[in-house]
């Protein structure tokens, strides 16, 4: 059996196929009490009557190990309006987060406020851009380059936004080619994808999904999916205080990471984290993050409050059932 541990953070453990979430320092006592039992078992075994040769073997056991660290972002938008603003915000994000957060945390913030907002957070957690142009230079007036983004330290951005999608019409084409410009940097994308009102009413989301995951991710490769991120944000929850339940989004995850094990297999499927985004709350995001398949959140409103992010950052983590 693997074991992927990461010291003093919690994480989502799959085992004997139940999805648990485990603190490290709890499950490294519980592997040593299994190493324990494991060695009197096999002492006890020198005792035991001898299986013939002619019975039948067992199958192996499948049993998978693995994790995926909770990540929580922020996306700004077009807020707050001035330098200050976002010093001040920014700074009040950075306090919430401490060793305890069970999290990695982003803040994806408009292009102006990026750099001091760096130097306000410092290394407690990631800022982001909002998006790129696929475009690497030329005339292309209020293009933003991956390499420009680069340059100043940006290792994350978006691509994909449902408000990019719907407000600046950007073609599932466009947004690959942004994931792809990304990737080639050697930087790291959240591609957003999510359904309408109408198509989640016309069961359509498992399509619609599929469509934007293979159409966004298209010519990248199974070793460049590691700086791969998804957030699943159905677009009539966004911005509308509506939040898809912790069921319905927890059917919706599973599906997209069907799709990404047909698409890459299993291994990605199972590595890669899927966040869940509108209309996140800190009343709303322990119930989300319970969920096996949910693996952090892409919020937005709430992230401009920094009390309100804190909690959301810090959000309650379920106390592992019993095996």
């Amino acid at each position: 059996v693997g074991l992927f541990l990461r010291t003093g953070c919690w994480s989502k453990q799959l085992f004997f196929g139940i999805i648990l979430p485990v603190h490290t320092k709890q499950l490294n006592m519980k592997v040593a009490a299994a190493s324990l039992l494991l060695s009197l078992a096999a002492s006890a075994s020198a005792f035991a009557p001898s299986i013939s040769s002619t019975s039948a073997s067992l199958p192996a056991t499948s049993t998978q190990l693995f994790e995926r660290k909770t990540f929580i972002t922020g996306n700004w938008k077009l807020n707050p309006q001035t330098k200050a603003e976002a010093l001040e915000l920014a700074a009040g994000i950075a306090s919430a987060v401490t060793p305890d957060s069970p999290c990695d945390v982003a803040i994806f913030v408009p292009f102006p406020f990026i750099e001091p907002v760096q130097k306000a957070v410092g290394d407690k957690l990631t800022v982001g851009a909002e998006m790129i142009t696929p475009e690497m230079q030329g005339a292309f007036t209020g293009g933003i380059s991956a390499p420009m983004l680069k340059s100043i330290g940006v290792e994350w951005a978006l691509a994909g936004h449902s408000e990019r999608r719907t407000m600046n019409k950007e073609s599932d084409e466009y947004i690959n080619a942004q994931c792809l410009k990304l990737i080639e940097q050697g930087m790291s994308v959240i591609l957003c994808i999510g359904e309408t009102l109408e198509e989640f009413e016309k069961d359509l989301v498992g399509a619609v999904c599929e469509i934007q995951l293979k159409k966004g991710l298209a010519g990248i490769s199974i070793e460049e999916m590691s700086r791969v991120a998804i957030a699943y944000e159905p677009v009539w929850a966004i911005g509308t205080g509506k939040v898809a339940t912790p069921e319905i989004a927890q059917s919706v995850h599973a599906t997209c990471r069907k799709i990404l094990e047909n698409m890459y297999g299993e291994q990605i499927a199972n590595d890669i984290r899927i966040l869940y985004g509108g209309s996140v709350s800190k009343d709303s995001v322990d119930g989300l993050i319970a969920q096996p398949d949910i693996d952090g959140a892409l919020v937005g409103g709430a992230s401009l409050d920094a009390e309100n992010f804190g909690r959301i950052i810090n959000h309650e983590v379920g106390v592992p059932a019993a095996v």
